[in-house]
């Protein structure tokens, strides 16, 4: 996802598309290590899409404590 896409999503929406983001990870990992992961692009993907999900919350809590 891109950060825009991040960025207009409510609170709630971040939180249950983190809890999604954290599963997934787990999921293709588990597989990697099993060697059934076709694509270890998703891996990077889906540890990028969170790391974006998490900037996007801590630049909403440091605005937040700037107003």
């Amino acid at each position: 996802m891109r950060a825009a896409e991040f960025r207009e999503m409510t609170e709630q929406e971040l939180d249950a598309k983190e809890i999604e983001l954290i599963e997934t990870l787990a999921v293709l990992r588990l597989r990697h290590k099993t060697n059934q992961l076709e694509s270890t692009a998703r891996m990077q993907q889906a540890r990028r899409d969170l790391a974006r999900l998490k900037t996007i919350r801590r630049q909403r809590t440091a605005a937040a404590k700037e107003a």
